[in-house]
């Protein structure tokens, strides 16, 4: 299965664009995690790209984090390639992509940690209880009951993966703004 932005140099494209927006350092893990975010490039494809990218100058390492690991920045010819060539993708794509993966390290950057639990009721229904922790602090806490524990792993599943997406979706449901649901980009 391809990437949802397309071609190779697409992925190379998509992934400077956002590296160069974010504008400091990131470790590979993290490049990786902001990328899918968005569900619309294949690890494999990324990591293909990421490879190239560092062969061809595009983006370098620049530092390292408080673990040793290498941090990465786009190169002067790296942000050349992502305004020259950005057109190649959609705007509001490209938009998307990084407002999700600014919410995705404002949470990483803030220490915040999931907490998933699936119970097994007496009726045979399973609690889900999902809680965000920062600083070892809940600042979130919310619990559901579904009939399946394949939908209980799977909400589970979702919630680690886009804790940040959850959360202020929750915060603006509760708020009373509903037009969140239709605008990825909007905020609490």
């Amino acid at each position: 299965m391809a990437s949802l932005v397309g071609n190779h140099a697409n992925v190379k494209i998509f992934v400077l664009y956002l590296m160069k927006n974010i504008n400091y350092p990131l470790d590979f893990v993290s490049v990786n995690d902001i990328v899918m975010q968005t569900d619309y490039v294949m690890y494999l494809d990324f990591a293909e790209a990421f490879g190239e990218m560092l062969e061809q100058g595009l983006i370098e390492q620049s530092s390292e984090n408080e673990l040793g690991d290498p941090e990465y920045t786009v190169t002067e010819r790296g942000r050349l390639v992502a305004e020259e060539l950005k057109s190649d993708l959609l705007q509001e794509l490209l938009d998307r992509a990084l407002s999700s993966a600014l919410r995705y390290l404002d949470f990483k950057r803030r220490g915040i940690l999931t907490d998933c639990r699936i119970e097994r009721e007496p009726d045979q229904n399973f609690r889900v209880i999902f809680s965000l922790l920062e600083k070892n602090h809940e600042i979130f806490r919310t619990e559901l009951v579904v009939d399946s524990l394949n939908r209980a792993e799977r909400m589970r599943d979702n919630f680690n993966t886009h804790p940040d997406d959850i959360y202020r979706s929750t915060c603006s449901l509760m708020a009373g703004n509903m037009n969140f649901l239709f605008d990825k980009g909007g905020e609490s």
